[in-house]
This record gives structure tokens, C-alpha cells and sequence, in this order.
């Protein structure tokens, strides 16, 4: 199934873009997509303890199961002052 990635803050810096789409498996959560992007591109692994995701446009849990067509935001922690 496709699902439409977007990134935020930090995570759109090192990644150099806002957004992407990904093919998954049926039955894959957050978690797993999370788990794929630190595997190919391992400079994220530090962010991992404090991720954020939103499945159109609300805050899920890691584990929660997304299907086609879902949006999937990724937000690392931010900063500000």
C-alpha cells in the first residue's frame, strides 16, 4: 500500500525534503516506516527516543496500523526560544 510522508524541523533539514511518498506492507505502523527511514539513512537514529507521528493529522501511537492513502507525519522534537 502507499502512504504520503511528511517531515518536520530537523528531520526535514537532514532528510531535504518536507514530504515523500513509501510503498509498505498492509499492517505496518509508524514504528515500522520509522524503523526503514533510520535504517537507510542512519544519521536519524538519535532522533528515534523522541519522534512524534500523525496519521492525517492526528497524534497517534507508534504502533498504530496505517492504510493506503495515509498520511503520515514524522515530528522530531523542536526547539525554540
Amino acid at each position: 500500500m502507499t502512504i504520503r510522508l511528511r517531515f518536520f524541523a530537523a528531520l526535514r533539514e537532514r532528510l531535504k525534503t518536507s514530504e515523500a511518498t513509501r510503498d509498505v506492507p498492509a499492517g505496518a505502523s509508524p514504528a515500522d516506516v520509522w524503523s526503514a527511514l533510520c535504517r537507510e539513512h542512519p544519521e536519524l537514529v538519535p532522533l528515534s527516543g523522541s519522534m512524534s507521528f500523525a496519521v492525517n493529522r492526528e497524534y497517534v501511537d507508534r504502533l498504530h496500523c496505517l492504510h493506503e492513502g495515509d498520511e503520515l507525519a514524522l515530528i522530531p522534537p523542536v526547539s525554540g526560544g
